[in-house]
């Protein structure tokens, strides 16, 4: 018995999964990258018709989908979840899962061990962390010595917004900037194969990306990045309000979600839903006997 691997090929031959080395041969090739994030079956599967190359499985679901304040409150195990059905909604695109605030600060074990879990019960292709200090350089050393590639993040990172003085742009100050190109050599050096700066200065951007050889992800950066990422709510307006500057509304969905549910419960309320043609039928004989039985 031949005991070669076994391969499935999407239905779509010419999209076959994404990995690291297509990551890095398209950054090599100035090809960009297309990020989006998702955090259920529906979401990633939009992501996978439209043919990004990678999905973000971002802490932001705590805000977007659970209903959190901020990114702080989300557990692993809750992420976990989301991660899952989004591993079940793609075939193709590259999964990245968010490790949440508090799963990975305290110790190297603690960064690997929910690493791990994320690879092996959800799926993810790698896992992001926030900040480039030094906690957060050990941690991506630690994480990528198991084994498991690691995206960075810097800039306005969320989980630790509120000791960055709220959701603003970061490195706005001459030191504010030059300490952001020290954080990304720092990931780059721990091993993160990619790096996403968030809501930081175009001029500063450019800096910073001269100075890697790792590919980066923007969002709010600027287009002087390999690729760009935007939260699926955002961009397709299933949230209220306009949100951050930098989001480019591509759909306005929400409106259009509210209209339809309150259509719905207006024809309930006047009777005009169900009709018959939303009923099954029997036919008259069994009915009778039926009703015989009673």
């Amino acid at each position: 018995m031949s005991s070669a691997p076994q391969f499935t090929v999407p239905n779509d031959a010419s999209r076959l999964p994404v990995t690291l080395r297509t990551i890095e041969d398209k950054h090599h090739r100035a090809e960009p990258l297309v990020m989006v994030t998702a955090y259920d079956f529906p979401s990633a599967r939009a992501a996978e018709a439209a043919g990004v190359d990678m999905v973000l499985v971002g802490d932001s679901g705590a805000m977007t989908v659970l209903g959190y304040p901020s990114t702080v409150p989300v557990e692993t195990d809750e992420l976990m979840v989301l991660a899952k059905a989004v591993r079940r909604g793609i075939n193709t695109p590259f999964l990245v899962a968010d490790l949440p605030f508090g799963s990975y600060e305290q110790s190297d074990a603690q960064a690997i061990g929910t690493a791990v879990r994320f690879v092996k019960e959800a799926g993810a292709d790698a896992v992001k962390l926030e900040r480039g200090n030094d906690t957060s350089v050990a941690r991506a050393r630690a994480i990528v010595q198991a084994g498991i590639p690691v995206v960075g993040h810097i800039g306005l990172t969320p989980q630790t917004a509120t000791a960055l003085g709220g959701y603003r742009a970061q490195g706005k100050s001459a030191a504010a900037a030059a300490g952001l190109v020290q954080e990304a050599l720092a990931l780059q050096d721990a091993g993160c194969f990619c790096i996403v700066l968030e809501a930081i200065p175009a001029a500063v951007t450019e800096e910073i990306v001269a100075r890697l050889e790792v590919p980066t992800i923007g969002i709010g950066a600027g287009p002087a990045t390999a690729g760009q990422v935007l939260v699926f709510h955002d961009m397709l307006g299933i949230r209220e309000g306009r949100g951050a500057k930098f989001v480019q509304r591509y759909a306005d969905i929400q409106p259009e979600m509210n209209a339809g549910i309150a259509a719905y419960a207006a024809d309930v309320r006047e009777h005009r839903y169900p009709a018959p043609e939303h009923t099954y039928s029997i036919d008259e004989e069994t009915l009778s006997a039926f009703r015989a039985q009673l």
